[in-house]
């Protein structure tokens, strides 16, 4: 979804949402691998019913990565796809539907922006290959060393569009995937699946809401089923809270920004292609040739916690006196709404709201200050009250021309400090050479006086050696490399030229030039000249601002519709490249009726005429692609060879806006008439709808009733009889290619096997249907259950019920990790006994014996006793120099209660050890009492620093020994830390 940045502000205000994914890895035994069982409890404490995938998310990683090595053919991409399947399985662990959902053909108004990232995308590719070339030309001018361009073949990525070979392919081998897992692995053995390949029209994650809202309100779904999402688009979230399910969780790879990447020219790590200097890498140690391969770590993946935000905005969007009663879904539904003016798939953004300055805040708090005039929420079921919106606009516009002001001047703050910064760091920066030895700099103040000198002419000596001796790598690098280029460079004029004499790049200056921006939102004027500039209107114009308003207030209506009830239209669409201001949005009561009814999808290969730049022409029928680049051609202003993007007054090309004319669908169909009879059969059929197929194992409830419908060859749709799939309800009809059990399943991936012993069924599937003008409730269903809060109640200072503890993971009942009793033995091995620790946490118990209540505390004088079971004693070299032989000790008399860490039940340890080996020794013998030996000690007497005597009837904690140092631990799930606790206060270890 088109709202960059919305994840990051939503994960750091509200970060309790986040929980890290347990995952459990595969072994090894013998070099066979060992697969993990599924179908055993998730290591993350919690059950799953229904996954969902957003396949186009897992797709596009697989095929085109950008931190390791892509995949040599398609081959390869299919079996990657098949392993990250597989690991969000093992993460997630469904127990009743699995939903694999690949876009489709989209509404008119997402084409629009495929539209852009194709054409965007097949220009930076151009621009790319141009800028490297330009770059390798002037490295050999230079006398620079480039290893040689690999010649491949470029992956394309733009044929992961519905209607290319690619999509077909890619729903052959799913069905191949799933009838392989349902055979064979036994997590899924009672799974029904469900895959909505790219000849079902709609968007993947719509595809999956459409489902869910279906099934929801359909009399036998179970309220309380958890749900489990997997995409990386921010709209997933709002999408989620749409749904109005209690347990609702998403997953999605855990962004890790500023990840290195090799440079494009030359391979090596450190610099970009536009710093590449063409200089040969020097090997560095036995290992180094694998120092300029990108570091390749396993994508690590987080939960995002729905019923969590449901708690933090609760706590936001709770209003108080209102003149109407507070609805908390009414309010969730009003949060998504406002999140719609900040950017969307289908929208431009309003020009005064960008999420980084903290639009969804000012726009909350206005709602919570309009809400209580405007009589009720902004909308319902999703459907939008403009009357109620028009008061938030109106609001909104208010403040646009301090917040344009606002903007200009944290810009020019930030630029005055990113420039205070590089200074900083330049005068930081360490000369080339710096003297060594006697003559090393030293920092002001530290030097006591000055040292003398030592053979001063020997030292300068080799100072000069050592200059000399770069000086002399350097030639020789330039000589190397004009070995390897064939003496290139020596048609260069550049050749020995004095690096002095050339001109200061930009990019070295200290001001960077800044994109020119002409509408100056800061400035007065700044509505007339946006107009102007952007739309090319007058101001003045009051009939095509209002225009632009209505189109726009019929994309606000058309989006909250499509993300509550499905696609209103598949016509419409936004005709404008800019949003009009807040402050425009006047007289908006009546500004919009409905939506045009009975509209139809386009069909895939009309997709791709629509979205597919000239470049891409060769994913089409060869009559179809003359279309793209015939002069003569009747559509060929649709594909523009070159076009403009403006930057909008951002300073990133990928943020601007690409100024690409509007397909006029007439037009388009007009003109692909006279192609359609030139389509093959298999072409034909990549151009038709099909529909979701569903898949379940010969285990599940419903083969038995799926092998009766192939059996009676039934012609007809047949209903799902809930009671067999979960409640799962629709229709059925038979498919014309189908995976039955007992018929061998040919592989289309050759380095993986054919499924001889196939157990697996597929039937066509289709979501219940509704009759026209069905609106979906966007309430919680009757017997929901509530997940128990996580978050600290507000009152919980005031009610007494001690420390507050956050719930770490999905389990509020996790038992706390501890060290036991052997632990705290084998850290007194390890620890020294003579270390003093003093400390707010030094008398805090291990978790073992909280409730003995026979804790000591620290003896008077902080005198700690030492044992000979630490290692003061080597077996083979004897006792160190520091070690006292044990002397008779004596039982400690304690004046004050508590706990002495170095006072721990030893004699408690010990006799557990004699209980685990009962059977070799079953009774425990006090040992005789040597005749040189001094009787025992009275209670009182201070012994010195032997063991303690151990005897049967010291109870569990008398005694301690003096390493324990940890008394509590909890193993934090998100960092794998080790967290020590005490009563009230937690740290990092």
């Amino acid at each position: 979804m088109g709202v960059p940045a919305f994840f990051r502000w939503l994960s750091r205000k509200y970060c309790s949402i986040i929980v890290h994914c347990m995952e459990e890895k595969a072994k090894e035994c013998n070099g066979v691998r060992i697969p993990v069982d599924t179908s055993k409890p998730n290591p993350n404490e919690v059950e799953f019913d229904n996954l969902y995938l957003d396949m186009n998310g897992i797709i596009h990683p697989c095929t085109h990565p950008e931190d390791k090595p892509a995949p040599k053919n398609e081959d390869e991409m299919m079996v990657a796809i098949f392993e990250y399947i597989d690991r969000l399985f093992n993460i997630v662990r469904p127990r009743r539907v699995l939903y694999m959902a690949i876009d489709g053909v989209a509404p008119r108004a997402k084409m629009n922006q495929q539209r852009s990232r194709r054409f965007r995308a097949s220009k930076e590719g151009v621009e790319l290959q141009e800028e490297k070339q330009k770059i390798r030309e002037e490295i050999f001018q230079r006398g620079g060393y480039l290893p040689n361009e690999e010649i491949k073949e470029r992956f394309d990525s733009n044929c992961i569009t519905p209607g290319t070979e690619f999509m077909d392919n890619l729903a052959k081998c799913l069905r191949y995937y799933v009838a392989d897992r349902l055979s064979n692995d036994p997590g899924w053995r009672n799974l029904t699946v469900v895959l909505s390949d790219a000849s079902a029209p709609g968007e993947g994650e719509h595809k999956i809401m459409d489902y869910i809202r279906r099934q929801r309100a359909q009399p036998n779904h179970d309220p309380n089923t958890h749900h489990c999402l997997c995409g990386a688009d921010a709209d997933l979230i709002m999408l989620g809270l749409a749904t109005h399910e209690p347990n609702f969780t998403i997953i999605r790879e855990e962004f890790k920004p500023n990840k290195p990447r090799p440079c494009a020219l030359c391979g090596q790590m450190g610099h970009e292609l536009k710093d590449c200097q063409g200089v040969a890498r020097e090997k560095k140690g036995e290992f180094d040739q694998f120092a300029d391969s990108p570091p390749v770590s396993e994508q690590e993946f987080i939960f995002i916690r729905l019923s969590v935000l449901r708690e933090y905005l609760e706590k936001e969007l709770t209003m108080a006196s209102l003149p109407f009663p507070f609805n908390f879904e009414r309010s969730v539904d009003d949060w998504v709404f406002m999140c719609f003016f900040v950017g969307n798939d289908f929208l431009p953004h309003l020009p005064s709201l960008e999420i980084r300055e903290g639009a969804i805040d000012r726009l909350v708090g206005i709602y919570k200050d309009v809400v209580h005039r405007t009589g009720g929420y902004l909308t319902e079921n999703g459907f939008v009250n403009l009357e109620r919106v028009e008061m938030i606009m109106q609001a909104v516009g208010v403040a646009e021309d301090n917040i344009f002001k606002k903007r200009k001047e944290d810009d020019e703050a930030f630029k005055r400090r990113m420039k205070e910064k590089k200074k900083r760091l330049k005068a930081e920066q360490a000369p080339a050479f710096l003297p060594t030895g006697q003559f090393a700099p030293e920092a002001l103040g530290r030097r006591g006086a000055p040292q003398p000198i030592h053979n001063a002419r020997h030292t300068a000596f080799e100072m000069r050696m050592q200059g000399q001796d770069q000086r002399n790598k350097d030639a020789a690098q330039s000589l190397k490399a004009l070995m390897r280029n064939g003496n290139q460079a020596l048609a260069g004029s550049s050749v020995g030229m004095d690096p002095r004499g050339q001109k200061r790049k930009a990019e070295d200056s200290d001001s960077e030039p800044e994109p020119e921006d002409n509408v100056r939102l800061w400035e007065d004027g700044w509505k007339q000249r946006y107009y102007k500039t952007k739309f090319d209107v007058d101001v003045g114009d009051d009939a095509f601002r209002r225009k632009v308003v209505k189109s726009y207030v019929e994309g606000l209506c058309w989006v909250l519709r499509y993300y509550y009830q499905g696609c209103a239209s598949w016509k419409w669409y936004f005709p404008f490249h800019y949003a009009p201001f807040a402050s425009d949005f006047k007289d908006l009561k009546d500004m919009f009726t409905d939506f045009e009814t009975g509209t139809q999808p386009f069909k895939p290969l009309e997709q791709l005429m629509s979205v597919f730049p000239a470049a891409s022409g060769n994913f089409l029928p060869q009559t179809w692609r003359a279309l793209m680049t015939d002069p003569d051609s009747s559509i060929i202003d649709f594909y523009p060879e070159d076009f403009a993007i403006d930057l909008n007054g951002k300073k990133y090309a990928w943020q601007g806006v690409a100024l690409l004319p509007f397909v006029d669908e007439r037009r388009l169909r007009a003109a692909l008439e006279e192609v359609y009879p030139d389509l093959t059969p298999e072409e034909r059929k990549r151009n038709s709808l099909g529909s979701d197929v569903m898949f379940v194992g010969r285990s599940h409830p419903l083969c038995d009733f799926l092998i009766e419908l192939y059996r009676a060859e039934s012609k007809e749709g047949s209903e799902i009889p809930p009671e067999l799939c979960h409640g799962v309800q629709g229709t059925l009809n038979l498919d014309e290619e189908p995976i039955l059990p007992d018929k061998p399943v040919v592989s289309p991936v050759p380095v993986l096997r054919d499924i001889m012993q196939n157990s697996a069924i597929g039937i066509k599937f289709k979501d219940p249907q509704y009759n026209e003008g069905y609106v979906f409730k966007a309430v919680i269903l009757p017997g929901a259950k509530i997940p128990s809060k996580v978050l600290k109640p507000g009152d919980w200072e005031n009610s007494n019920r001690g420390p507050w503890k956050p719930q770490l993971g999905f389990n509020p009942n996790r038992q706390q990790a501890h060290l036991d009793r052997s632990a705290f033995r084998a850290l007194s091995h390890s620890i020294s006994r003579q270390q003093h620790r003093d400390g707010p946490y030094s008398n805090a118990p291990p978790p073992g014996s909280y409730h003995q209540g026979q804790h000591r505390p620290r003896p008077h004088g902080g005198h700690i006793p030492s044992y000979p079971n630490s290692r003061q004693y080597d077996a083979y070299r004897g006792p160190h120099a520091s070690y006292n032989p044990p002397q008779p000790y004596a039982r400690l008399q304690y004046s004050n209660p508590g706990w002495n860490r170095a006072v721990q039940g030893q004699a408690a340890a010990y006799q557990q050890n004699q209980q685990r080996a009962h059977i070799a020794q079953p009774t425990y013998q006090q040992p005789q009492q040597r005749p040189h030996q001094q009787p025992q000690r009275h209670e009182g007497q201070m012994g010195g620093q032997g063991p303690p005597q151990i005897s049967p009837s010291n109870g569990p904690g008398e005694y301690s020994s003096s390493s324990s140092i940890l008394n509590s631990v909890y193993f934090h799930p998100r960092r794998s830390k080790v967290f020590r606790s005490a009563p009230s206060m937690w740290w990092t270890s």
